[in-house]
């Protein structure tokens, strides 16, 4: 057995800690800019609340809240020059996975010159970045506790993640108490993608003993409280337990990855914009029912969390789930037709090939192409 595990980051979990925001941040700068999206924030008056916050600490704060869905590469630009021209020697970033993402490659891209792009697929290297500051407001991509950041490239429709030491956070506090404001269709969403995180690391080539651990973990607390959240029946426990279990997914595909799903997805949301975990949620299933039988001891075990019985069922556990917690769809209803399925196949072989290889069951131009079809008609 050899593995190596290394993941620095310093996370501070438990409702109300987002009190410390203020006290975190003057550990590392005096002026911030404060990464959010257009409107959440806002009107739950979580944004108020943390510029007082900071500016009790003695902190100056630069708002710069343009962050969209599928965040892109220019506005990163346009959020690192914000952020030297303001003269900002730390960056927040307080919403979702998008938000965080871009609080990241903007800490990145303020001091490290030119395009991003090229630092995503590995022809730079980064030599450093602003400290960095998160606040999760959704449970799902549990970027708080990695360093991965997920951008989209408009010029060319790519959507590929920066991968970098220097994107893992300087402290993620992770108040379950801010998760309550989400809409149902939004926590839905973001808890499938969670728990794919999970799935797909546990079932990859890249496991290792302590990231399995966590993905049993996390599976566990999305599979028992996620669908209760979503029934009216959960209360601080189970707002706890989504939130904690997001944040290990983040943390597992860090070290072990994720797969086939998130490979296959990111060009669907690159071209159309679609919501990540709804795209996951159409793809999933049919790429299971081609991998279970490559690793059916891990499959069998996602399978019985969700009430199935072994690996051969395990597709039809997860399409259970996902109406359990009303998510299903297809890529169809989402604007994906089958003249889209010969560049997101391309696309999916250009900018994933990491996780592709990450799979148990090995996917070519065809397999992809016929998994597109499938998930577009359901």
């Amino acid at each position: 057995m050899e593995f190596v595990y290394d993941l620095p980051v310093r996370l501070i979990f438990g409702r109300g800690k987002t009190e410390l925001i203020g006290e975190e941040t003057a550990k590392h700068g005096k002026k911030a800019l404060l990464m959010t999206g257009r409107g959440s924030t806002k009107r739950s008056g979580l944004l108020d609340r943390a510029v007082a916050l900071l500016k009790s600490a003695g902190v100056e704060t630069v708002v710069f809240d343009e962050v969209t869905q599928n965040p892109l590469t220019t506005t990163v630009y346009d959020a690192a020059e914000r952020a030297r021209s303001e003269e900002c020697d730390v960056i927040i970033g307080i919403g979702g996975g998008s938000v965080m993402d871009a609080a990241k490659s903007a800490a990145f891209s303020a001091v490290n010159d030119g395009d991003i792009s090229d630092y995503i697929y590995g022809k730079k290297k980064g030599v450093g970045a602003l400290p960095l500051i998160l606040l999760p407001t959704t449970c799902g991509t549990g970027s708080e506790g990695n360093g991965t950041a997920v951008l989209t490239n408009l010029e060319n429709g790519d959507k590929k993640a920066l991968v970098s030491p220097f994107c893992i956070a300087k402290a993620s506090i992770v108040d379950p108490d801010l998760m309550k404001t989400m809409p149902q269709s939004v926590l839905s969403s973001v808890g499938f993608d969670a728990f794919t995180h999970s799935l797909e690391a546990y079932t990859g080539n890249r496991l290792n003993p302590i990231t399995e651990a966590l993905c049993e973990k996390a599976m566990r607390l999305i599979a028992d409280n996620l669908p209760r959240l979503l029934n009216g029946e959960g209360g601080d426990d189970e707002w706890e337990a989504v939130s904690l279990a997001a944040t290990l997914g983040g943390m597992v595909i860090y070290v072990s990855g994720v797969s086939a799903a998130h490979a296959m997805e990111h060009p669907a949301s690159g071209l159309k914009n679609i919501v990540h975990g709804r795209g996951l949620a159409a793809l999933t299933p049919f790429i299971v029912e081609r991998q279970a039988t490559y690793r059916p001891e891990r499959f069998a075990f996602v399978s019985k969390l969700l009430g199935g019985a072994g690996a051969e069922d395990c597709a039809d556990s997860i399409r259970r789930f996902l109406k359990s917690i009303r998510l299903e769809t297809t890529l169809g209803e989402m604007g994906i037709t089958e003249e889209d399925v010969p560049w997101m196949t391309e696309n999916c072989l250009k900018t994933a090939p990491g996780n592709l290889a990450n799979s148990p069951a090995k996917f070519g131009k065809d397999e992809l192409a016929e998994i597109y079809i499938k998930a577009i008609h359901g």
